[in-house]
């Protein structure tokens, strides 16, 4: 036996073995081995990608003759079209703010932009519950990195005031709304904290926020009022707003120096213009989106109404809802149960989550309806009662 196949045999055992799921998609619904289930694990969060009515009005909009589906190279070569001029522009509009820079995913921003912004005399202070691309980019970085525990703004003082002055930079380092347990950062505790020091950045991650929170959807910055304050404002394509790559707001500076520093940026193929296009024309019309918003609030709060008293300490705020069952046999018999009820949701196990806080991540999106709504609040109560 070599030493891929006891790994993945202990994988197996402790419930941890992941395959990849071959489905047919039908809209909302998906269908895996006969079974008909409403998807609830894809990030589709205001149903735009299944909107056959906003795809036809786009390919009304854009000639898919002249529209090219590859960029053949990067950005700084030949890969760099008037659409990234065009949707840069755009969000930096809606932002107020200096300067925008797209990326090809969330991922490549998130594990580029750290490493081009810090060195040795740096230090990085990120939440304990960040994504993966983010702590993969703190490890590409040159910086110290302390791990603060998850929305402990207490601890993360303490740290700043304790190390503020041994570091040229200091990086707070968070997202908006977390994407496991669907909770949120207190924005102005931060911006308050970044206030009393000179040399303070902070990189907010909104991947799960843009499109969903804020008059215009432009995060949890927008609704709370202190996108001015953010310094790396990051936000994703492929979640509410159906396409796919990524973007920060910046200044005008930080965008050229990232532009000159970022690897992820420098060394990929650029976006192909057919994806820029559909990307510029969703951005456009979120702005006008909010009855989707609103739905997607109140259909949330009536699941976190039952869901949360359930989860112990672990309490959603947000369209994302944990069902913590904290081993992980536990979340698969979880998951199995609720897709035979007919809800395609699925299991989140370590290393994704911490030992022990093992789930079923209910991820909603705007084109649930209240009967749909209804039934999948049932389910949960039938399966509490089983487990």
């Amino acid at each position: 036996m070599n030493a891929f196949t006891s790994q993945l045999q202990q994988l197996s055992l402790q419930g941890n073995l992941r395959h990849l799921p071959e489905m047919e998609e039908n809209g909302a619904y998906v269908f895996i081995k006969g079974m008909k289930m409403l998807n609830l694990s894809s990030n589709d969060y205001l149903g735009l990608a299944d909107d056959t009515a906003l795809r036809d009005e786009f390919l009304q909009t854009v000639d898919m003759r002249g529209c090219r589906f590859s960029s053949t190279s990067s950005r700084l070569l030949t890969g760099n079209g008037v659409l990234y001029r065009q949707l840069e522009n755009r969000l930096a509009e809606l932002y107020s703010a200096e300067s925008a820079l797209v990326f090809n995913s969330g991922y490549h921003a998130n594990s580029g932009i750290l490493p081009a912004v810090t060195d040795s005399r740096s230090l990085i202070l990120a939440d304990k519950l960040v994504h993966a691309s983010i702590v993969d980019g703190i490890g590409l970085s040159k910086a110290r990195c302390i791990r603060y525990r998850h929305n402990d703004y207490e601890q993360l003082e303490r740290l700043v005031a304790e190390l503020a002055r041994q570091y040229d930079k200091i990086f707070i380092v968070t997202e908006s709304i977390f994407s496991m347990d669907g909770d949120e950062c207190d924005l102005p505790r931060l911006v308050e904290l970044k206030r009393n020091y000179d040399n303070i950045f902070l990189y907010l991650d909104e991947a799960h926020a843009f499109g969903v929170r804020g008059a215009q959807g432009l995060g949890c910055a927008e609704e709370q009022r202190v996108i001015g304050e953010i310094d790396f404002l990051v936000g994703t394509f492929g979640k509410a707003a159906a396409s796919v790559g990524a973007f920060v707001i910046c200044t005008d500076e930080l965008k050229q120096y990232l532009v000159n520093k970022m690897r992820t940026l420098i060394f990929t193929t650029a976006l192909p213009p057919v994806n820029l296009a559909w990307t510029l024309f969703v951005v456009n019309r979120l702005c006008q989106m909010q009855s989707r918003r609103k739905h997607l609030e109140t259909i949330s709060r009536r699941v976190r109404d039952v869901v949360n008293p359930l989860n112990g300490n672990i309490i959603s705020s947000s369209h994302i809802i944990p069902y913590i069952s904290g081993d992980s046999v536990r979340a698969l018999r979880t998951a199995e149960l609720l897709q035979h009820e007919g809800f395609y949701l699925l299991p989140v196990r370590p290393p994704t989550v911490p030992q022990g806080t093992s789930r079923v991540r209910i991820s909603l999106n705007a084109g649930c309806t209240d009967t749909e709504i209804d039934n999948l609040v049932q389910a949960i109560q039938n399966c509490s009662s089983k487990l």
